[in-house]
C-alpha cells in the first residue's frame, strides 16, 4: 500500500469520519482485467476505510493472483473467503485482524466472509466488531432464510473486557441479499408485485408461499436480522435521523426479467453502532460496469472509539 493512501485514511479517521463500502461488482469484472481494475479504482477514489465485495469470481486463481492485484488498486489489505465468493478490504492504517471466521456454517452456496476487526484509533484494549461480507443465495427463498439465520451467529460473538467481563461485540455486515427489505418506510423501493417480474423462474426465485398458501415477496431475511438486532442502517438514517431519501435508493436496476427497482443490497449493524452512523447513501454505478450499486456507510470516528472503549454504554446486549 503506498504511503500516501495510508496516510490520507488515517488522517480521515482523526479527522472524524470512516467509510465503509458495500458492493456487489458484476462478476468481478467477468475476466476482463481492465474493467476490473478501473471498477475497482472507482472503489478507491471514495476513499474508502472498509469495503465489503460480493462475487469475487476467479480473485483465487494463479495463487490468489488478482485478490493481491485488487488490494493493489485499492491500497488496502484483503481477505479471501471460501470458493472466492465474497471479500474483506481494510485500511491496514484503520482495522487490524484479531481472528478470521473461515466456517461459516453449512448452508452456504455462497459462504460469507467473517472477521474479527479492531478500529485502530481505539486502542489496543478496545472491543473488536465482527464484520461480514455475504451474499445470499440466488435461487431458493428457503436457504435464503437459512444461510441469514447462520448470518445471526456474528451478532453473537462474545469478548471479554480488560476489566474480565463478558460482553458481545458489535457486528457489521453487508451483501446482496436477492430479497427485499420490510416495507414501512417513507421513500424506500417499494416492493415489487409478482407479476411485475416478467421471468417466471425470477418469480420463484424471490417470492415464497405465505400464510395464506399464495406466494409473496420475500422479505424474510431482512426480518430475520432485524429480529436478531441488526439494524439496515440506510432504514435507521431514513427513519430517525432526517437522513434523506438517497439512504433508501435502489441498489439494482428495472429491467426486463427481474422487474422494477430494488433495495437488495444493504447494510445491517448492531443497535450499538447505530449512533456513530452520520450518512448512508447508494452512489450509482454505469450498467456497463455492473448491474449493482455502491451502498456508503459513514461513521463517527470519535463515537465508534467511545462505544469501543465502553465510554457509550451499547443499547443491546
Amino acid at each position: 500500500m503506498s504511503n500516501e493512501r495510508s496516510s490520507r485514511n488515517s488522517k480521515n479517521s482523526k479527522n472524524g469520519h470512516i467509510t465503509v463500502l458495500s458492493w456487489n461488482y458484476e462478476r468481478n469484472g467477468a475476466g476482463d482485467e481492465s474493467m476490473r481494475v478501473h471498477a475497482h479504482e472507482v472503489l478507491a477514489s471514495l476513499d474508502p476505510h472498509l469495503v465489503l465485495r460480493q462475487e469475487m469470481w476467479g480473485a483465487d486463481a494463479n495463487g490468489n493472483e488478482i485478490m493481491y492485484e485488487l488490494e493493489d488498486v485499492l491500497g488496502m489489505r484483503g481477505w479471501l473467503g471460501p470458493g472466492a465468493c465474497t471479500a474483506v478490504f481494510a485500511d491496514p492504517a484503520t482495522f487490524r485482524p484479531v481472528r478470521e471466521w473461515p466456517l461459516t456454517g453449512p448452508m452456504w452456496l455462497l459462504p460469507p466472509t467473517a472477521l474479527t476487526l479492531r478500529f485502530t484509533p481505539a486502542g489496543r484494549q478496545s472491543m473488536p466488531i465482527a464484520v461480514a461480507s455475504y451474499h445470499l443465495n440466488y435461487a431458493s427463498s428457503a436457504n435464503r432464510l437459512a444461510e441469514t439465520e447462520w448470518l445471526t451467529v456474528w451478532a453473537d460473538k462474545k469478548w471479554t473486557r480488560p476489566d474480565g467481563e463478558t460482553v458481545r461485540m458489535p457486528a457489521l455486515m453487508a451483501g446482496d441479499n436477492n430479497s427485499y427489505p420490510v416495507p414501512g418506510v417513507e421513500g424506500d423501493v417499494p416492493l415489487p408485485e409478482l407479476k411485475a417480474i416478467a421471468d417466471q423462474p425470477h418469480r420463484l426465485h424471490r417470492s415464497h408461499y405465505g400464510p395464506d398458501g399464495t406466494r409473496v415477496m420475500d422479505t424474510r431475511p431482512d426480518e430475520v436480522l432485524r429480529t436478531a438486532g441488526l439494524e439496515d442502517v440506510a432504514r435507521h438514517w431514513a427513519t430517525t435521523e432526517g437522513g434523506t431519501d438517497d439512504a433508501v435508493s435502489h441498489t439494482v436496476n428495472a429491467c426486463a426479467t427481474h422487474g422494477p427497482d430494488a433495495r437488495i443490497d444493504r447494510v445491517y449493524t448492531s443497535a450499538a453502532l447505530l449512533g456513530a452512523v452520520t450518512d448512508v447513501d447508494v452512489i450509482e454505478v454505469p450498467a456497463d460496469i455492473s448491474d449493482h450499486h455502491i451502498v456508503r456507510l459513514t461513521l463517527d470516528a470519535d463515537y465508534l472509539t467511545d462505544v469501543l472503549n465502553h465510554r457509550i454504554e451499547q443499547t443491546a446486549t
